[in-house]
């Protein structure tokens, strides 16, 4: 029996594979203590995450990009956080069974993220991820970042998958609008960030899932059934 009927699964990082939000939080939380302001509260802070460096500055300052302070902030926070990507990051709760499982099912995964290489590699490597993922691509691996196809195309092309039998998983609607447009099957993972104002199921998803979990009822429909998931 076939046990998927996809020949690749592609995850963002951020918010959807791991959470990292802590580390990040942490970063961010750093540079208003730096300037005698109050850190934010983590829940505060979390959804902003999604949106890497510009979600969280404009979640603690309120600032955009094209405010005077914003490149001396982003730097000062990329800074924090290359210090610190992996002190409290973790994959989610039953997100490595479902790896595990990939894996013993030798249905190659990947992973798809805006985040920039001088975070995301040595952040998969600290995880223990680097020599599992048979794709790894960042927000600055090809000329275009998501919601533009061509970092999940790069990633199946690396993958040697078709993106129309693939599935691409994020918890942002950029992750959808990506996905979809690379050709992909995709779902919002409602358990992340969630950081945009659209609610998952507005984001036009094939699936919304609330847990890593309940991503193995759509990865291994058949195996689900059969152990009733």
């Amino acid at each position: 029996m076939k046990q998927s009927p996809y020949h690749g699964i592609f995850f963002d990082l951020d918010g959807t594979l791991a959470d990292t939000a802590p580390d990040l939080v942490a970063a961010t939380n750093q540079l208003l203590i730096a300037r005698n302001l109050a850190p934010k509260p983590y829940e505060f802070l979390r959804p902003y995450a999604s949106a890497g460096a510009r979600g969280l500055l404009e979640g603690a300052f309120g600032i955009s990009t094209d405010h005077p302070d914003f490149a001396v902030l982003r730097d000062e926070f990329f800074a924090n956080y290359e210090n610190a990507l992996h002190v409290e990051s973790k994959l989610f709760e039953d997100m490595d069974s479902l790896l595990d499982q990939m894996d013993q099912a030798n249905l190659p995964w990947g992973i798809v993220t805006n985040k920039s290489e001088r975070f995301t590699n040595p952040l998969v490597e600290l995880m223990g991820l680097h020599k599992r993922s048979v794709s790894t691509v960042s927000g600055d691996t090809t000329a275009h970042a998501k919601p533009h196809p061509e970092p999940i195309l790069h990633a199946a092309r690396l993958a040697n998958v078709d993106p129309s039998k693939s599935l691409y998983i994020g918890d942002d609607i950029r992750d959808v609008v990506a996905g979809k447009a690379a050709g992909m099957k995709t779902v919002a993972a409602a358990y992340g960030y969630c950081g945009c104002k659209e609610p998952p199921e507005a984001w036009g998803a094939d699936y919304i899932v609330n847990s890593p979990l309940e991503l193995l009822q759509i990865i291994f429909p058949n195996k689900a059934k059969s152990k009733r998931y």
